[in-house]
């Protein structure tokens, strides 16, 4: 057989043989524990996991961060939370699907870290956090100060007090007008808002008046909202006599304690009268 020929044969079957491919970017190896970069000296805020490959340990990342990726490289999420790919959370949030990904963006991080447990829990120091995750992330926080962890009481938000969020104000205004006062309070569990007209006599209060009472031209309206935990309500009064003038308060309660807020109501003979006694420094 002619040399030339012999060299395209060799080179044909040399052609036909598997060419073994390349190792992925950022692929395990053996594990040398020895050549693992350590963590910061202060530790890990979020506490360490191991990396991709099992080896090496790393910080473990927060809610909101990128994680995933082939290998030792990629991110791992902290103790609590999970990676979850841009797939899943677009079909959780019912939208489309996007087409199928190209290898690059295959090899990227693929997903965000999330918390497993999504729902607001009460804290033993009596906070309410958004999540089992924050709440895990304040405790670890602060026993890096030399402080108490802090663990779950409860799920939900923690119980408190009513506080007034929007308190009535004053009005002035003629007889025969319709008018109304608002209060708006908040606390957990929803308080309960009832209103008082406030009878005062010589000495300071001498009682309270639970309204509406038998009065035909006063009306209580309340409803929950306008968030969670709130309620609004309303004391609606047509047509205005001058026996609706004095105080009213608008009190809250719930099983962890009472908040209260008053405003007054001005009856005037005319408008004028309105603009002469702010005129005089009386609040609005």
């Amino acid at each position: 057989m002619p040399p030339s020929a012999l060299l395209l044969l060799l080179l044909g079957l040399l052609a036909a043989l598997p060419v073994p491919a390349p190792a992925a970017a950022g692929g395990c190896g053996p594990c040398e524990a020895a050549r693992c970069p350590p963590l910061p000296p202060r530790g890990c805020p979020l506490g360490r996991v191991r990396d991709g490959c099992g080896c090496c340990w790393q910080c473990g990342r927060g809610e909101g961060e990128a994680c995933g990726g082939g290998g030792a490289a990629g991110g791992r999420c902290a103790p609590g939370l999970e990676c979850v790919k841009s797939r899943q959370r677009r079909k959780a949030k019912g939208g489309p699907a996007p087409g199928p990904l190209s290898a690059a963006a295959a090899a990227g991080p693929p997903g965000v870290c999330l918390c497993k447990s999504r729902y607001p829990v009460c804290g033993s120091d009596g906070l309410t956090y958004g999540s089992g995750c924050q709440l895990r992330a304040a405790s670890l926080r602060a026993q890096s100060r030399g402080e108490p962890a802090i663990s779950q009481r409860s799920k939900g938000a923690c119980e408190q007090g009513p506080s007034i969020v929007t308190p009535p104000k004053d009005i002035w205004n003629v007889t025969g007008a319709q008018i109304y006062l608002s209060c708006e309070v908040m606390g957990i569990p929803t308080p309960v808002l009832i209103w008082n007209k406030i009878i005062r006599g010589q000495y300071g209060v001498q009682r309270m008046e639970l309204l509406p009472g038998d009065r035909e031209n006063l009306a209580i309206q309340t409803r929950g909202g306008p968030e969670k935990h709130e309620v609004t309500g309303w004391v609606l009064i047509s047509p205005l006599s001058k026996e609706d003038a004095g105080e009213y308060e608008c009190h809250a309660s719930n099983a962890k304690g009472e908040a209260t807020a008053s405003a007054k109501i001005h009856v005037v003979e005319t408008l004028h009268e309105i603009a002469l006694t702010k005129d005089d420094g009386a609040e609005l």
